[in-house]
C-alpha cells in the first residue's frame, strides 16, 4: 500500500513538472558546497553589461569563500549565457534549476528576458535576485521568491527628466524610445515627468530595436524645435543619437538611462557627450566608495578581467551580497523558504557600492538613492552634478 501511494505521489509530481524542485528545497546544497547560478547576456553587444555584472558576482563569491564560505559551505557559481534572447533565457533558467540544480539565482538578464522566465522562476519558488532589470512585474505585486535591487526604470526616467527640467526650465522636449518593454518604461517615465512639470513635448518617436542609423529621427528633433531630448536607447543607440546631434550642430541637453552609464559609452560619444545627463544609484568609480571597490575587485579578479568592470559589476556584487547575507542567517538548515524569508528581512545592508538596500515582506524592490550625473568627455566617464 505504501509503495502504491509512493508511486502515485511520484506520478503526480511528474505531472506537475516544475513543482518537483520546489519540494526538494535543499537542492544545490551539500555539507561543503552551495551552488548558485546566474543567467546573463555574455555574448553579443549587451555582453558589455552582462560580463561586467557577472564579474561583480564572481567577486562576491570569491570574497565570501575567502572568509570561510557561508556557515562553512563554499559557494560555487554556474553562469549561463542567454545572448539577450528571451527564449534562450527560459531554456537557461530551466537548465539551471532542473539539470544543474542550483540553490538560488544571483541574477536574471534583462527586462524582456526576465519577463519571459518569470513564470518558471515563480512556480519553482527558488530564491532569485534581479539586479539588472527592475521592471514593475518583478515586485508589483510582490513575488515571494523574487527580489529586485535597483531603481524602477520608468521611475528613474521620470526622476531624470524632472531633474533636467529643473536645470533647464522652459525648454521644448523630444523623446525617442525603443519598440519594446524597455522603451515602454522610458515612455511611461517621460510622460509622467512631462505631465508633472508641464513640459512642452514637440516630438515623440519610436524606433525599431536593433536600429543603428538615427539621422532621420534626430533631424525631426531639430525640425520640431526641440531644445532637450530624452534618448531612450540602450547603449549604441544613444551614442548614435548624440553623435548625430553633434554632426548637425544641434547642441541640446540629452538624457539617457543609467543603462548607458558605462565608460565605453562615454568614450564612444567623445565630445558629443558634453551635454549628456543620467541618473544612477551606484557610486561613481571616481568616488571614495568606488575606489575602495576597485581595490577589492583587484584582489579577486584577474588582470584580464579588471578592464571589463563597470557599473554592472557594482549591481552584481550588491545583489549577491544581499543573497549571501540572507543565506547566512539560515544557518546550516539552508532552505529556499528560509532564504526567501530572510531576504524579506534585509534592512539597511551596506554593500559599499550603493546606498544601503532594504526589503520587507511587502516590498521586494530595494531602491537606493538616485544621483544626477553628467558625462565628462575629457575623463571618459561621468561626474556628479551638484
Amino acid at each position: 500500500m505504501t509503495l502504491h501511494l509512493s508511486r502515485l505521489t511520484a506520478a503526480a509530481l511528474v505531472t506537475l513538472g516544475m513543482s518537483l524542485p520546489a519540494l526538494a528545497q535543499q537542492q544545490g546544497v551539500t555539507d561543503t558546497e552551495i551552488v548558485v547560478g546566474d543567467i546573463l547576456p555574455l555574448t553579443g553587444p549587451p555582453a558589455l553589461l552582462g560580463v561586467a555584472h557577472n564579474l561583480g558576482v564572481k567577486a562576491a563569491v570569491a570574497e565570501v569563500n575567502a572568509a570561510g564560505g557561508i556557515n562553512g559551505r563554499k559557494v560555487r557559481l554556474i553562469s549561463e549565457d542567454d545572448g539577450y534572447v528571451p527564449s534562450r533565457t527560459v531554456q537557461g533558467v530551466r537548465k539551471l534549476i532542473t539539470s544543474d540544480k542550483i540553490f538560488a539565482f544571483t541574477s536574471i538578464s534583462g527586462t524582456a528576458q526576465a519577463e519571459a522566465a518569470m513564470p518558471v522562476i515563480k512556480q519553482a519558488g527558488i530564491p532569485a535576485m534581479a539586479p539588472i532589470t527592475t521592471y514593475e512585474g518583478l515586485y508589483n505585486p510582490t513575488i515571494k521568491n523574487v527580489f529586485a535591487v535597483g531603481y524602477d526604470m520608468s521611475n528613474a526616467v521620470e526622476e531624470l527628466v524632472s531633474m533636467m527640467a529643473d536645470r533647464y526650465p522652459g525648454k521644448k522636449w523630444a523623446v525617442i524610445s525603443q519598440d519594446d518593454d524597455y522603451g515602454e518604461n522610458v515612455r511611461a517615465g517621460f510622460e509622467r515627468a512631462a505631465k508633472a512639470k508641464k513640459l512642452q513635448v514637440v516630438s515623440t518617436q519610436v524606433y525599431k530595436k536593433g536600429q543603428a542609423d538615427f539621422s532621420s529621427e534626430i533631424l525631426k528633433v531639430k525640425q520640431s524645435g526641440a531644445e532637450a531630448l530624452m534618448a531612450g536607447g540602450v547603449l549604441g543607440e544613444n551614442v548614435a543619437m548624440t553623435k548625430e546631434l553633434e554632426r548637425i550642430g544641434h547642441k541640446i541637453p540629452v538624457g539617457v538611462t543609467y543603462v548607458s552609464r558605462v565608460p565605453a559609452s562615454a568614450k564612444l560619444m567623445g565630445p558629443a557627450g558634453e551635454n549628456v545627463y543620467t541618473v544612477d544609484y551606484v557610486y561613481l568609480e571616481s568616488s571614495p566608495q568606488g575606489k575602495a571597490f576597485t581595490e577589492k575587485l583587484g584582489k579577486y579578479l584577474s588582470a584580464e578581467e579588471m578592464p571589463k568592470v563597470n557599473r554592472y559589476s557594482y549591481t552584481g556584487y550588491a545583489a549577491a551580497r544581499a543573497l549571501f547575507e540572507a543565506m547566512g542567517k539560515c544557518g546550516k538548515a539552508l532552505t529556499w523558504d528560509c532564504t526567501n524569508a530572510e531576504l524579506a528581512k534585509v534592512k539597511n545592508l551596506d554593500t559599499g557600492v550603493m546606498t544601503p538596500i532594504s526589503f520587507s515582506a511587502t516590498n521586494h524592490l530595494a531602491a537606493p538613492k538616485l544621483l544626477l550625473l553628467k558625462a565628462d568627455p575629457a575623463a571618459v566617464t561621468y561626474k556628479a552634478v551638484q
